[in-house]
């Protein structure tokens, strides 16, 4: 499978209508298939996660963004289900509160990140603020732009910090959002997941693809890129992420560490 297709390049246009929510190319066609490979990443990410938490040399900052229902909790539930606890950690981010709003948009987000030997997911993230803000015309233009350039700032100085950060944005249809959403109303054991402003943000559809292309454009760097990721099947999502994690884990090269003693020859009585 080829993953620089999901990576988006940067310094490059971003046209999300470009990028097919639908893509299959190199994954398995059968979803029993792509559910056997997830099951053999896991597997992997388990190993690598444990090299992270015994090395304590790197910290793992993963973003998840998308439209409501694009499969955020979902990727987290199936990417991440054979983890150790003790070495990884959700983050959820809601709507600013009074506190946080009194800060500046990174307070909030700046002491959540991973430290070294942890794994943290983002589930929504600081971009939150580079995308409801300008929708809804609370921020300006300008506003959105140094923002823009605050974040970049931001990501640098996590990766001069040992830490790696890996973006995505989980990209479904308007047609997958409304079947899905659809669920959350039909299905009595998803009825607790509806929120009648998903259906206000719904009307939206066409400023947030805008905001997103903004931010996937302005900050998809060489040391924090975004990657797109085709979501409308969620295996097929689960899949890709699990496989971009693997890889991007191994590039680092971990190792564990030294005993602080010599043991060889050692016998415990």
């Amino acid at each position: 499978m080829s993953l620089f297709r999901y990576r988006v390049k940067p310094g490059s246009k971003v046209r999300l209508k470009d990028w097919d929510p639908e893509d299959k190319r190199g994954v398995p066609a059968s979803r029993e298939a792509r559910v056997e490979r997830i099951n053999e990443l896991s597997a992997e990410i388990d190993k690598l996660q444990d090299l992270l938490y015994a090395s304590h040399e790197q910290g793992v900052l993963i973003v998840l963004q998308g439209m409501d229902t694009a499969g955020k909790d979902g990727t987290i539930r199936h990417v991440f289900k054979t983890i150790d606890p003790l070495g990884v950690r959700a983050v959820p981010f809601k709507a600013p509160t009074p506190e946080e709003l009194a800060h500046d948009f990174l307070w909030r987000v700046h002491h959540q990140v991973p430290g070294k030997g942890e794994m943290v997911i983002f589930n929504r993230s600081h971009y939150e603020d580079v995308l409801v803000p300008p929708v809804h015309g609370w921020i300006t233009a300008s506003e959105t732009k140094r923002r823009y350039e605050r974040i970049v700032e931001f990501e640098r100085l996590l990766r001069d910090n040992a830490t790696l950060v890996l973006k995505f944005f989980l990209h479904i249809s308007k047609d997958e959002q409304r079947q899905r959403l659809q669920e959350r109303i039909d299905v009595p054991e998803k009825r607790w997941k509806f929120n009648p402003s998903d259906l206000e943000e719904r009307v939206l559809w066409k400023q947030y693809m805008k905001a997103y292309e903004g931010a996937l454009e302005a900050t998809s760097t060489a040391l924090a890129p975004w990657y797109v990721i085709p979501a409308n099947s969620k295996t097929t999502r689960d899949l890709i992420v699990s496989q971009i994690l693997v890889e991007q884990l191994r590039e680092l090269k971990l190792t564990y560490p030294k005993p602080k003693i010599k043991l060889d020859g050692m016998v415990v009585e």
